[in-house]
């Protein structure tokens, strides 16, 4: 399993770098990513999370389709992924994150997107409709190709209620059950 960014991480503020074909290794890359993210219980999982800066993330969100059958067998790998447009009313959904252990907090975000990326073969899928939770998804992760972690999308006053665990978990003093690479101590754990 490859190692999980913490949230403090140098690597988490990287815009990544648009990447070809011949990218090294991105077949293996991608396998271990899949692995690490089905061992972490994630749904999603960007190249930053596991300290690479290029845009590349994916998804499977078959662990919600038991609440949300829509969700049956989507996995996806977006390269060089490009949000064109949101849109509807904004909506609050909880979100949770691998780099950010222990916090799950509400996020506000548009219900629809459309979004061009080249797949795991380098096909160029050309301004594709999502909505609902995958939307969702897709934009989590897609923030993190633009050095966003989702809790700068919270109200700066929540930000600031969460400063204390979240500098805890910067330095190490949050648990998770799987490895991750604190910014702080620059070793693997």
């Amino acid at each position: 399993m490859l190692p999980i960014t913490v949230y403090g991480h140098p690597t988490l503020k990287k815009v990544g770098e648009e990447i070809s074909p011949d990218y090294p290794e991105l077949d293996k890359l991608i396998e271990d990513m899949f692995e690490s993210m089905h061992e972490a219980n994630g749904v999603g999982l960007a190249a930053q999370q596991v300290n690479k800066s290029i845009k590349l993330f994916i998804i499977d969100a078959s662990p919600y389709a038991d609440e949300h059958p829509e969700l049956t067998d989507v996995k996806k790998v977006l390269i060089n992924a490009q949000i064109h447009k949101e849109e509807g009313d904004e909506w609050d959904f909880e979100e949770g994150c691998l780099s950010v252990p222990g916090i799950n907090e509400f996020v506000r975000r548009k219900p629809v997107i459309h979004i061009s990326y080249h797949d795991e073969n380098f096909t160029f899928h050309k301004n594709v409709r999502f909505d609902g939770l995958i939307a969702r998804i897709i934009q989590h992760e897609y923030d993190h190709n633009q050095g966003i972690v989702f809790i700068e999308r919270l109200p700066h006053f929540k930000r600031l209620l969460l400063k204390g665990k979240l500098k805890d978990i910067s330095t190490g003093k949050a648990e998770a059950q799987y490895p991750m690479i604190y910014p702080k101590r620059k070793t693997k754990r």
